[in-house]
């Protein structure tokens, strides 16, 4: 379990999307404002992955709004502090992607209701590993909605290999001990990894109680979506929306040589964060923030 860093400090302020009207959904999002010294840039909005959570995105929050960027991350229903559905099948990509956009909108109105004019137009959109997924169904569905997407450590279709295999192993957990079973059984692996050891006790606490706060249904449904989700490049590179591929360089989950092939059927950029593996973005955060701040600000140039 490599280094990780959800409990940087940040500015953003914890609130609550009233989405019901749309998706039936109030969806949790922490919420970072542009820093009021520099140009105003584009919002961003990154969605976490399986068994995430907005706060997966803590290190990059201020340092991206820092640059002029309102910083949006969010829980997907179901996850942490978003309710979801008592319904494994309601937690398909298709959904997910309606609550994403849904999400946007919400994001976009407020901006151009916000009277320092920091209204941009649209929104560029992030997903990490299954988020990456959901994400791509947010586009796909919407693309007027979205300036541009990200696919942090995320595939072109159904995840494989170990991450298949530990995803077999727990679900008959989660049918005979629900969310406790399936947490203390990871924390037991984790506890044989040098940087789960190393952990602060306050993070080991906080990443329990996200876990536990979460529905099981939700973490059914999300994996059954995470392990049968088609190929769907093509339907994304048909919206011509601009596409970053980026990933660390030791990324276990998609393969590094699948992501770059991914990469280059879509046409999209394709940046390697060093020292990384599945999650850049708490195990460095340092070399992710330039990554992302170009590829946005090449955007926003470009579509000037």
């Amino acid at each position: 379990m490599a280094p990780v860093r959800q409990l940087a400090r940040h500015r953003a302020r914890t609130r609550r999307l009233d989405l019901t009207d749309e998706t039936g959904n109030i969806v949790a999002i922490l919420d970072t404002p542009p820093a009021p010294a520099v140009p105003r840039r584009g919002t961003v909005l990154l969605v976490p992955g399986y068994t995430g959570t907005k706060e997966d995105f803590a290190p990059l929050l201020d340092p991206l709004a820092d640059l002029g960027h309102r910083v949006v991350t969010m829980d997907q229903p179901g996850q942490y502090q978003s309710a979801g559905p008592d319904d494994p099948a309601a937690y398909n990509v298709y959904w997910l992607g309606a609550v994403v956009r849904a999400v946007a909108a919400a994001l976009l109105a407020e901006d151009h209701a916000a009277e320092d004019g920091r209204a941009a137009g649209t929104v560029h959109l992030l997903g990490h590993s299954f988020g990456g997924l959901v994400a791509r169904e947010a586009v796909i569905g919407a693309p007027e909605l979205f300036r541009s997407l990200v696919l942090l450590g995320s595939g072109p279709a159904a995840i494989g290999g170990s991450r298949k295999d530990r995803m077999t192993y727990i679900e008959p957990l989660l049918e005979s001990g629900g969310m406790l079973a399936v947490y203390e059984a990871a924390e037991q692996l984790a506890r044989l990894d040098a940087g789960w050891q190393a952990a602060p006790a306050e993070l080991q606490a906080f990443l329990k109680t996200r876990f536990l706060a979460s529905s099981g249904y939700g973490l059914k449904g999300m994996g059954d979506a995470l392990l049968t989700e088609p190929d769907r490049v093509e339907e994304l590179r048909a919206t011509g929306r601009p596409v970053l591929v980026c990933h660390g360089e030791h990324d276990d989950a998609w393969l590094p040589g699948t992501q770059a092939e991914m990469a280059t059927r879509l046409g999209a950029r394709h940046e390697v964060i060093p020292g990384a593996m599945h999650s850049p973005a708490v195990e460095a955060p340092e070399p992710t923030v330039p990554v992302l701040a170009g590829f946005w600000a090449d955007v926003e140039t470009s579509s000037r």
